[in-house]
């Protein structure tokens, strides 16, 4: 008996639940015909697709500035990125590489300026950051409307000017990473260079947290008294998370894009953050700790459950709510894991 609380005290209730709702929702699948190869398949996918977004979360929690709302400040950076190399017709790995070379400095430089404004606002960062995300998106709609773009791929194609509201990939870096090494083992499609790409991300993080620039920002964010007694710049730390999770942003939607096979202007960044935040929370982390094990097990518990979910409840609605069951699934993970700061502690 104590073994056993030991251990629901080690998992943690929230995973605990979803843990185990996956695993009926699977059962049921199985009952129902679902294949199975081919759900594993977009479990890979999504896990490889939303996992640099949510690994963004990881060096702001560990600077101190908790959770990042401000997410859709390095996706529009990323988004920016992307629309470059189409209007240039840079396609494949190309592409991408022009991609990511313009969209990292620009987040860096974004990411410089908000965090620079957190620092004014200590105690208030994820207010903050939700009014700074929401308010960025909605300034960027007008962006799009007088951005000079010129390619035909991008621009209306009544009126000549302003970018359309979805704008294809598939002539320039479309599913890209998910192609590269890709092979099919009994029915799963594993999208190898995908995952490899996202482990990298999680493999570079996790090296950064463990050089002096790494240890010195954790220390900040840990404890700020101590830190600052210590001779540690904490407001310099700060601004480094910051930047660090907004190129992390950046990098995840121009991942996601190219797996998705579209960019997604105007409103569609406006709640990008929530299901970040969400997936991190279940995960295991909190508001002040965090580790890569975190990011990995809820992008995996969050996508895997969004996945099995719907063609499950889908056949048992008959097949006529599956916009709505979507919904209703993804808004209760999150709403289940902003109610738990905390994330893996028990609540």
């Amino acid at each position: 008996m104590e073994s056993f609380k030991n251990f629901v005290e080690k998992v943690g209730y929230p995973r605990l639940i979803i843990g185990g709702f996956l695993f009926i929702l699977s059962i049921m699948a199985a009952m129902l015909s679902i294949p199975i190869p081919g759900l594993i398949g977009d479990i890979l996918t999504r896990i490889g697709m939303n996992g640099i977004l949510v690994l963004a979360m990881v060096p702001a929690i560990r600077a101190g500035v908790g959770l990042n709302f401000a997410l859709p400040l390095g996706i529009v950076c990323g988004l920016i990125g992307a629309l470059i190399s189409i209007e240039f017709k840079l396609t494949g790995f190309t592409g991408l590489f022009i991609t990511l070379i313009v969209a990292i400095p620009l987040a860096a430089i974004v990411g410089y300026f908000y965090g620079q404004m957190l620092n004014r606002m200590k105690g208030q960062e994820m207010t903050v950051g939700t009014y700074v995300g929401f308010s960025v998106v909605s300034a960027m709609c007008i962006f799009w409307l007088l951005a000079p773009f010129r390619s035909p791929e991008l621009i209306w194609a009544v009126g000549g000017s302003g970018l359309r509201v979805t704008v294809s990939l598939e002539s320039s870096i479309d599913k890209v990473l998910n192609s590269f090494l890709s092979f099919n083992f009994a029915g799963v499609q594993v999208p190898t260079g995908l995952l490899l790409f996202f482990g990298l991300c999680c493999l570079i993080v996790w090296f950064f947290g463990k050089t002096k620039s790494g240890v010195i920002m954790n220390a900040a964010g840990s404890n700020e008294r101590f830190a600052t007694a210590t001779g540690i710049n904490v407001n310099q730390q700060r601004i480094l998370g910051v930047i660090l999770s907004t190129i992390l942003g950046a990098i995840g939607i121009i991942v996601y894009s190219q797996s998705f096979g579209f960019l997604q202007l105007y409103n569609a960044p406006l709640y990008s953050a929530m299901p970040a935040v969400a997936a991190i929370l279940i995960g295991g982390a909190s508001i002040k700790k965090v580790k890569i094990s975190h990011v990995i097990i809820g992008t995996f518990l969050f996508q895997a459950l969004l996945v099995v979910a719907l063609p499950v409840l889908n056949i048992l609605a008959d097949g006529n709510m599956s916009e709505v069951i979507r919904m209703i699934v993804q808004n209760g993970i999150i709403l289940y894991a902003l109610t738990r700061k905390t994330g893996g502690d028990l609540a």
